[in-house]
């Protein structure tokens, strides 16, 4: 595979280890030669590394089992899901699920990646709608300039909201940074 076709999700075989990219930016400074920057996560010993590639290098790419599975609920450090196939319940650890637990609520669909019977990673939707259960009043009146004030969602998670966004409002979420969407 061409490290220019990269994208979050995609399981290589780098330097011998089984790695799962986790973010991929195709970088084209001035006057030298591009290159490509991901993040990546080792599946084995759960660490996260950062790593450069020639722009049109060639790397290893491991086929995935994609399975969909139903987030039913957090058990401690551990968070069980169901196999939508054969309703059979898989409890994974903090480290297959990442930061799923701040976007996905529970009976949330995810699609779960499986590499030689072991849980890999998970792959999340896009945007997920999320209720607002605090952030501080708007300002009426503050609509002339891009302003954008901290809000709390019910996972958790903290962002950036515009100031019309009050309690209890439902907002969709983008997945890959944590910023605000728009309104549901």
């Amino acid at each position: 595979m061409n490290s220019n076709d990269l994208r979050p999700g995609i399981a290589l075989r780098l330097d011998g280890r089984l790695v799962v990219v986790t973010q991929y930016t195709h970088v084209t400074p001035g006057n030298l030669r591009a290159f490509v920057q991901i993040k990546i996560r080792d599946i084995e010993k759960g660490t996260i590394l950062e790593k450069r590639l020639r722009s049109g290098e060639t790397v290893e790419q491991v086929e995935l089992d994609r399975r969909p599975m139903e987030f039913l609920y957090a058990n401690g450090k551990s968070f069980v899901f169901m196999d939508s196939a054969d309703f059979e319940q898989h409890e994974f650890d903090e480290s297959v699920v990442g930061d799923m637990p701040l976007y996905c609520k529970p009976n949330t669909e995810l699609v779960v990646m499986w590499c030689d019977g072991k849980p890999v990673s998970l792959e999340l939707p896009n945007v997920v709608e999320l209720q607002v259960t605090d952030t501080a009043p708007g300002i009426k009146g503050a609509t002339a300039t891009n302003q954008l004030k901290e809000a709390t969602v019910e996972t958790g998670l903290k962002t950036r909201v515009p100031p019309f966004i009050g309690i209890g409002e439902v907002i969709r979420v983008n997945t890959t940074d944590g910023s605000y969407a728009s309104r549901a």
